[in-house]
């Protein structure tokens, strides 16, 4: 049983980085403590959390403007507009975006939240982003929410409208914040000492602890013959003997259960599933094939946009528009996760064909969808039919190239 440590008292605000262990938060202490990073050492955890944070990273990240009827067009990166080159290319001059995204994620998906400085020019555009690790927040009289950030005995405090703040969850207060892995410490810090345990019992040879029972005259000489015994196991592991001699009249006995019946190997297949529970990953994300057919595979793909991705990007989007562009603005970034939608080749192009012979695409758009460079004549609207320019059909028959009627 898990006991409950004393409630903590703290105030309204928030620390990026906070040392602080799973066994402190499930109510036990010793030297055992498991940290953040040990916690990263559960490889469902790791892979979920590289997933994840690789797979925005990678993803483009486009401009756009929209025009007098509300349309979007693609913005080219220019001299005058350096947010595009900034989210494409690097955030400062020595940042990439990729590198950015993928670090953002990462704070937020193990302690819970990201916070990043804008820098703007003389006429308040912004030309920079820098990480603010350490980070804290307060809300001020006013409503407004303040961040504090002190590096090289220096304390900066910035307005939130030169905040970019994404966090996994707030609580009530709108203000702290839940990390992921403190908030499911039970389930992580099984998987955690699941591991350790099997560590350390591959270690001893697969022997598990034991007790050893025996006339013994005193409390030192039972101390004695523990230790005897301890050093035997270890010297029969190193030399991979299977054998241990026992005095006359002793008896050893297993402490605890065994690994088969403790379910161990299932304990930590268990522990891939409330992961995946944790991040909204489907198993085959975190690498167990063990349910995955060539059928459902594709279904997990559209489920990982559709149920873990699409809210990720859509914050992230929401947080940089009104941020780098203002509330109201025309202008606006937007994530692009067609290519994670992409089926096989012949999908591809069947579903390509579709679109352009309805005038959804037209050709150029289509191979751009694969990478393809554009071609002359490529830019007009078809339809089905005769497949003609979308412009120049006027609803006649075309004429009879051989003559008649």
């Amino acid at each position: 049983m898990f006991g409950f440590g004393k409630r903590e008292k703290r105030e309204a605000t928030f620390t990026q980085s906070e040392p602080r262990s799973f066994m402190e938060i499930i109510g036990l202490s010793g030297p055992a403590a498991v940290s953040m990073e040990e916690a990263l050492g559960v490889p469902a955890v790791w892979a979920a959390v590289n997933f994840i944070s690789g797979t925005i990273a990678g993803l483009p990240l486009n401009v756009y403007d929209r025009d007098s009827k509300g349309n979007k067009k693609k913005v080219k990166a220019t001299k005058a507009n350096p947010v595009v080159d900034m989210l494409h290319g690097a955030v400062n001059e020595d940042y990439s975006s990729f590198q950015w995204r993928f670090d953002m994620f990462t704070a937020v998906l193990t302690e819970g939240r990201s916070i990043t400085y804008i820098e703007r020019d003389g006429a308040g555009r912004p030309i920079n982003l820098f990480p603010l690790v350490g980070a804290t927040v307060k809300r001020l009289a006013n409503g407004r929410k303040q961040y504090t950030y002190t590096a090289g005995g220096k304390t900066q405090v910035y307005d939130q409208a030169d905040v970019i703040d994404v966090p996994f969850m707030l609580k009530s207060d709108l203000l702290t914040h839940r990390s992921p892995l403190r908030q499911c410490a039970v389930a992580i810090g099984k998987a955690v000492h699941a591991n350790d345990y099997g560590s350390k019992l591959f270690k001893n040879g697969g022997l598990p602890a034991f007790t050893l029972q025996g006339p013994f005259g005193s409390e030192k000489s039972a101390a004695r013959a523990a230790d005897n015994i301890a050093e035997a196991t270890k010297e029969a592991a190193r030399k991979g003997g299977n054998v241990l001699a026992i005095p006359s009249g002793h008896k050893l006995e297993p402490l605890g259960a065994d690994p088969e019946k403790m379910q161990l190997v299932q304990t930590q297949e268990f522990a891939v599933v409330e992961v995946g529970r944790i991040y909204s990953l489907p198993p085959t994300f975190l690498q167990d094939l063990s349910r995955a057919t060539f059928s459902n595979s594709e279904q997990q793909d559209l489920h990982l946009v559709k149920h873990t991705l699409k809210r990720w990007v859509e914050q992230v989007e929401a947080e940089l528009n009104l941020k780098l562009f203002g509330r109201g603005s025309s202008r606006f970034a937007e994530f692009n996760v067609d290519g994670l939608l992409r089926g096989d080749y012949k999908t591809r192009m069947e579903g390509n064909s579709t679109a352009i012979q309805t005038g959804q695409l037209t050709p150029n758009e289509a191979r751009a969808l694969d990478n393809r460079e554009p071609l002359d004549g490529g830019d007009k609207l078809f339809i089905q039919g005769a497949t003609v320019p979308l412009d120049g059909h006027t609803g006649e028959a075309p004429p009879n190239p051989y003559g008649g009627q």
